[in-house]
């Protein structure tokens, strides 16, 4: 029997930016092939410079690849039609890491809820657009009244990451691709924005893709991990056993410079750790 293809695919992608006169070329990816299958989260983990963002921007057909493929339910994005471009662009949204530029600030936030929402006619009037985007907003736990009519600056660092998650499922997507969501709030709102992209896939089969420098919170989110260094994946497979037990140095090294919550603890991962994930 056939298997479906992955939702969401990266197939021996490669990325290289040119150096110009005197500069060598750098090999941002090299045949990279990483999968995002139906209401899963996988974590792709690597440190500044290993390629994440480059291919977060591929996943989300911003560029496209040197060579290789990006894939969206089987099909190759770069030779979509237009109507399954504008498909894809609804169902496959993004959380960007800087929730200070991700806003336009001479626009209240309003805005970036309800145009998006009537122009992919997800809504017919404004009040309609409205209407949803409370919705979605109490969905991660923001208060509407409290969020709407505000411009960007009116709005905390945290408040304005949850009002993206809000504005990408507004949009009702398939897949999202969280990319460092967590990494520019505090500690304290962390737990509360996984929680609610776990409880996303969890309870309304949306896959997400989580890109983080973080294991901890890989761990903690994940059912799958991807580790990448310099362009290219160096290891796959069950977050348990990627984190657990890494084959690969560079992932024994990343794994080991993790301080343990407790002192004196000498690693940071037990059987009893509590997580979030599937795996």
């Amino acid at each position: 029997m056939p298997h479906d293809p992955p939702l969401l695919e990266a197939h021996a992608a490669s990325v290289t930016f040119r150096g110009g006169i005197g500069r060598p070329d750098v090999h941002a990816l090299r045949q990279v092939s990483v999968t995002l299958p139906a209401a899963s989260i996988v974590a792709v983990v690597g440190e500044s410079g290993s390629g994440k963002t480059t291919l977060t921007r591929l996943l989300l057909g911003l560029d496209h690849p040197g060579s290789g493929q990006i894939r969206y339910a089987g099909t190759d994005v770069a030779a979509m039609a237009p109507p399954a471009r504008t498909a894809f662009r609804r169902e496959v949204q993004a959380v960007f890491q800087d929730p200070f530029a991700a806003f336009n600030p001479f626009y209240r936030v309003d805005r970036a809820l309800v145009l998006p929402a009537r122009r992919f006619g997800l809504a017919a009037t404004d009040r309609a657009a409205r209407a949803l985007a409370a919705d979605c907003l109490a969905k991660v736990g923001l208060r509407p009244a409290d969020t709407l009519g505000r411009f960007p600056h009116q709005l905390s660092g945290g408040q304005r990451q949850r009002l993206m998650v809000a504005r990408a499922i507004m949009l009702r997507p398939r897949a999202i691709v969280a990319d460092e969501p967590v990494s520019m709030v505090d500690a304290s709102l962390r737990a509360t924005i996984l929680e609610t992209l776990y409880r996303l896939c969890v309870d309304d089969g949306i896959a997400i893709l989580y890109v983080t420098h973080d294991l901890t919170t890989a761990y903690q989110v994940a059912d799958r991990v991807v580790v990448m260094r310099s362009g290219q994946v160096v290891e796959e497979g069950a977050a348990e056993a990627v984190i657990g037990n890494p084959s690969h140095p560079y992932t024994r090294a990343l794994v080991a410079a993790v301080p343990p919550p407790d002192p004196l603890r000498t690693g940071w991962l037990d059987a009893d750790a509590p997580t979030m994930g599937l795996a």
